[in-house]
C-alpha cells in the first residue's frame, strides 16, 4: 500500500493531511462570510420600505426634513395627508390662517370668498432648491431683462414695476420696497374681473430649501405687517430644529 510522503520524503499521516485541509478552508470560509455579509448589507439598504403612516392632524409639531434643512411643522398645516409624517420630503405644501399664522381646523373645508379681504390664509411650499438661483439672485440678474420700464406706485407705497409682454412674467408686476436695496419684493398678479384675485409670490432660501408663500396682492395694502408675518412664520417653523 502507496504511503503518502511531504516534499522532504517524510510519511503523511491522516492528521496532517485533515490539518492541511483545514488550513485551505480557512481562507475560503472568511471570504464566503464576507460575501455574505456584503450581500446582507445591501439588501438591506435595498429593500423597499413603506412609509410611516401619516400622524394625525391634532397632533404636536413634527419633525421634518427638506433638502438636508430641518423644520418643526404642525401636521394640520400640511394640505397633503400623504405629506403628513415625520422625515425627509421631497416636498411640503402647507396653509396657514391669517394673521394668527396658526394653521388651520382640518375638519373646516376652505369655502370660496367674495373678496380678497375675506380670505384668511397664506400658502406655502417648500421644496429643494436644486442648485437654482436664489431668489436675491433672480431679482437682481434676472427679473430686469424682462422689466418695463415704467415704474408706478403700488398697494401701500411700495414702487410696482409691471414685467413686458412677451416675457415669461407677462401679467406680473414686481412689487418692492424701492427704500431698501434688501428690502420687502414679492411679484404679484392683478385682480382680475369678478372675484378673480390677484396673487402674490414670495420666495425665500433657508439652506438648501426654497419657500414660496402665496397671498392676496390686496393684504400689500399694510406689506409691513405682511413682510414681518411672513418672516415670523418662517421663523417658527425652524423654532427647535437641528
Amino acid at each position: 500500500m502507496a504511503v503518502a510522503r511531504s516534499f522532504h520524503g517524510h510519511p503523511v499521516s491522516r492528521a496532517d493531511r485533515r490539518a492541511a485541509r483545514h488550513l485551505l478552508a480557512l481562507p475560503a470560509a472568511l471570504l464566503l462570510g464576507m460575501v455574505i455579509a456584503v450581500t446582507a448589507y445591501i439588501a438591506y439598504v435595498l429593500w423597499p420600505r413603506w412609509p410611516a403612516p401619516p400622524v394625525s392632524p391634532d397632533a404636536p409639531s413634527i419633525p421634518v426634513v427638506v433638502a438636508g434643512v430641518s423644520f418643526n411643522v404642525p401636521p394640520a398645516a400640511i394640505r397633503q395627508r400623504v405629506q403628513r409624517r415625520a422625515g425627509t420630503h421631497e416636498r411640503l405644501d402647507l396653509a396657514f390662517l391669517w394673521p394668527s399664522l396658526q394653521p388651520p381646523d382640518p375638519a373646516v373645508r376652505l369655502a370660496p370668498v367674495a373678496s380678497a379681504h375675506a380670505l384668511d390664509r397664506v400658502f406655502m411650499t417648500i421644496v429643494a432648491s436644486d442648485n437654482a438661483m436664489s431668489p436675491a439672485d433672480r431679482v437682481r440678474t434676472i427679473y430686469p431683462r424682462y422689466l418695463d420700464t415704467r415704474i408706478g406706485t403700488g398697494p401701500g407705497g411700495l414702487a410696482a414695476r409691471p414685467f413686458r409682454d412677451g416675457t415669461p412674467y407677462q401679467g406680473e408686476d414686481l412689487i418692492y420696497d424701492s427704500a431698501s436695496a434688501d428690502g420687502f419684493v414679492t411679484r404679484c398678479t392683478s385682480d382680475g374681473p369678478g372675484p378673480t384675485l390677484g396673487i402674490c409670490l414670495y420666495d425665500a432660501r433657508v439652506g438648501s430649501a426654497d419657500i414660496t408663500v402665496r397671498f392676496p396682492r390686496i393684504w400689500l395694502e399694510d406689506w409691513r405687517r405682511v413682510a414681518n408675518g411672513l418672516n415670523q412664520l418662517v421663523k417658527s417653523l425652524r423654532a427647535g430644529a437641528t
